[in-house]
């Protein structure tokens, strides 16, 4: 308590950020390239301060040109191509200027706007293909499209052939319904989703009066996204524009903004709205993420707590490990103070509930209690790693994990699945090695217990999104009917992976409750709308030839326990932070997500870079977590750090689970529950 005390005093309240430096002027995105008449980019003016926005100034600064004619800039700072050749464009605020150079080509050659990524960029941002109007399943209307545009062929069919050419008239686009309905011109549904002379309603209109040409293989894809200002350091009531940027496959960059779809991670720190507009609404991060097109890019933004704290609550706080340094840089940077040690008897209560799912006895408290040496809780530690009572606890959690019950299994292929995990659990077996031994097991489920898992996911598509959840902490569930609406999978790439799960075999073995898994030679999983088999393929990773012999599952294996894998290692280190400090670093743990980034981006990497340098050994991790000084704080709040609930300045009370608080009840009062049945 006298460090609480401490803390308190040190305490003072600030109503706005502190920089740590002079503040640049800078311009937004930098250099750049327009490609085509008519082609614009929106600029923004900022102040910048170690690196990160600190205010934007667009409004209130002066734009010009050096070539108008060639790039025109708006005063609100929206440069437009006119004719090929090079400008500077300076922005003037109150004495100070920042400039950038612009190149302006192709504007003497005509281009037909393109249906894929015009048109339906376009449709997406008005919404006519979302979940509540023509994107439902039952389309609305008479008039179905694919949801948010993962089917472009189909949707161009559909609106130039379908309803007898109404929708698209070619030889008169002004009576084209598209238009008229999305401009109200005649009774919608959908009510008004274009101004009439808008710039979108005008490229469609261009886009009819060309021939309403469909979509074609030459197209050039968006191959990323960026975004401008990735971070910021603001403070309530402040306010931010967003720039979104497309790569295109050929080459061209676009400003693609006012065509993006936007969501902020944590609507009580900062909103966004239709626009791109930021306005902080509290304190903390939030992670700013803008879709188009089938990608998504995030851009983080800060609002420090108003406090002011003595440089001695960083200086002096306790460190153990790399994962106080990350913790506290992350807390520095939020100004919320870390809180002191638990006490002894707090520890070991929690440790043991932890990690051995038990309470300690009293003849282990009061011996506990009285030791005097220093290293002292350590010690307990690697003695509790070493206890039966461990392999018990975690070949629970394990099994959980994979879902193992006698509602898809017989109780010997239960009984035998458990024992491979709570084996495993005793040696302390590599996690690479225990998923490949899951994920290509064979044989018969009584002799080869991982064998279960296929047959507890029979179906390939539930050992596909199973499979995701488990290994990769994502659900991928909603690309198996259309692209993914929250992340960048898409349909196309669900089959792909689907299609490395489609050659598993089950066959009844001699034995009561046996089943024999084999790895068959053929079979496809085909894709329900193209009605075809794809490369099998990993998410981001290379496809494997559809020809190719061998198991295909081996082919995923080796991709998912590669060192290179960017979410394995990520969604194992996530589970048992959350299962050790009562919150993963990105929440929940079975939702690992771009645009659902975690509270400790660079505490997560190094977490799991650490994990993949011990050889995935999941007890080193364990006993690195539970002897920093994150996991040995207290969880009494004090006034500086008690609406903190993501960044871990304190321990987080939480609810036992049912079995652990069930064994505690048998502990305490001495009567064991009977159990019947597993």
């Amino acid at each position: 308590m006298n460090c609480l005390r401490t803390l308190s005093v040190l305490l003072l309240t600030l109503t706005a950020p502190v920089l740590a430096g002079a503040a640049e002027l800078r311009l937004f995105p930098g250099d750049f390239t327009l490609n085509g008449a008519g082609q614009q980019q929106q600029l923004l003016l900022v102040l910048l301060a170690d690196g990160k926005v600190v205010a934007e100034r667009t409004a209130a600064a002066r734009f010009s040109s050096s070539a108008p004619g060639v790039a025109e800039v708006t005063p609100s700072g929206t440069v437009l191509a006119r004719s090929d050749g090079d400008a500077v464009i300076t922005a003037t605020l109150d004495g100070q200027s920042a400039r950038l150079k612009v190149q302006v080509r192709g504007t003497r050659t005509e281009a037909t706007p393109s249906f894929r990524n015009q048109v339906i960029p376009i449709l997406t941002r008005a919404g006519c293909n979302s979940g509540a109007c023509h994107g439902a399943l039952a389309g609305k209307g008479g008039l179905k499209l694919s949801l948010r545009g993962y089917d472009p062929e189909t949707d161009h069919f559909v609106l130039t052939r379908q309803a007898l050419g109404r929708r698209v008239d070619r030889q008169e686009p002004a009576k084209s319904l598209l238009l008229r309905k999305a401009a109200m011109t005649v009774r919608h549904g959908g009510g008004l989703r274009l101004e009439a002379g808008s710039p979108d309603f005008n490229l469609l209109a261009d886009w009819i009066a060309a021939g309403a040409p469909g979509p074609a293989a030459r197209d050039a894809r968006v191959t990323r996204l960026e975004v401008h200002p990735q971070a910021s350091v603001l403070a309530p009531k402040d306010s931010l524009q967003i720039v979104v940027r497309a790569h295109y496959s050929d080459g061209l960059v676009r400003d693609v903004t006012r065509w993006a779809k936007f969501m902020s991670s944590e609507e009580l720190t900062a909103t966004v709205d239709a626009d791109g507009k930021v306005t902080v609404a509290g304190h903390g991060e939030a992670a700013i993420s803008a879709w188009f097109s089938d990608m998504v890019a995030s851009a983080q933004v800060l609002s420090p707590y108003p406090n002011r704290l003595d440089p001695a609550v960083f200086k002096h706080a306790r460190r153990v490990n790399f994962i106080d340094e990350h913790v506290l840089n992350k807390l520095q940077a939020l100004r919320i103070p870390p809180g002191g040690d638990c006490t002894d008897a707090e520890f070991i209560r929690r440790l043991y509930l932890d990690t051995l799912g038990i309470l300690p006895t009293p003849d282990e408290v009061t011996k506990f209690l009285a030791d005097t040496s220093k290293d002292k809780r350590s010690r307990l530690i690697d003695r509790v790693l070493e206890r039966t009572e461990f392999v018990d606890y975690w070949a629970y959690r394990w099994s959980d994990l994979l879902l193992i019950s006698t509602r898809r299994l017989p109780q010997s292929g239960v009984s035998a699945f458990y024992q491979f995990v709570r084996q495993s659990v005793a040696d302390d077996k590599p996690w690479d090695r225990f998923a490949r031994e899951v994920l290509t097991a064979q044989g018969s489920t009584l002799r080869n217990g991982a064998a279960n898992y296929f047959v507890l996911h029979r179906d390939v598509t539930d050992l596909t999104e199973a499979t995701a959840v488990t290994f990769l902490g994502m659900s991928i569930t909603c690309a198996r009917c259309h692209n993914h609406p929250l992340e960048k999978w898409t349909q196309d790439q669900y089959w792909m992976m689907a299609n490395l799960f489609s050659r598993v075999g089950l066959k009844n073995g001699d034995k009561a409750g046996e089943t024999l898994v084999q790895a068959l030679l053929e079979g496809d999983a085909r894709h329900p709308r193209r009605g075809l088999a794809l490369p099998p393929t990993p998410l981001d990773g290379k496809p494997m030839p559809l020809e190719a012999r061998g198991d295909r599952r081996r082919y995923f294996a080796q991709w998912l326990t590669s060192k290179d894998n960017p979410y394995f290692a990520r969604a194992l280190v996530n589970r048992v932070w959350r299962s050790l400090l009562g919150r993963g670093l990105v929440e929940a743990e079975d939702d690992l997500r771009q645009t659902n980034p975690p509270s400790n981006a660079e505490l997560l990497d190094a977490l799991a870079k650490n994990f993949v340098e011990n050889g995935f050994r999941i007890k080193p991790l364990i006993r690195q977590i539970l002897n920093s000084a994150t996991y040995q704080r207290t969880s009494v709040a004090i006034p500086a750090n008690a609406g903190d609930d993501r960044f871990f300045s304190r321990y987080l009370v939480r609810r036992l689970s049912a079995e652990v608080i069930l064994d505690a009840y048998s502990q305490v009062t001495g009567v064991p529950t009977p159990f019947t049945q597993v």
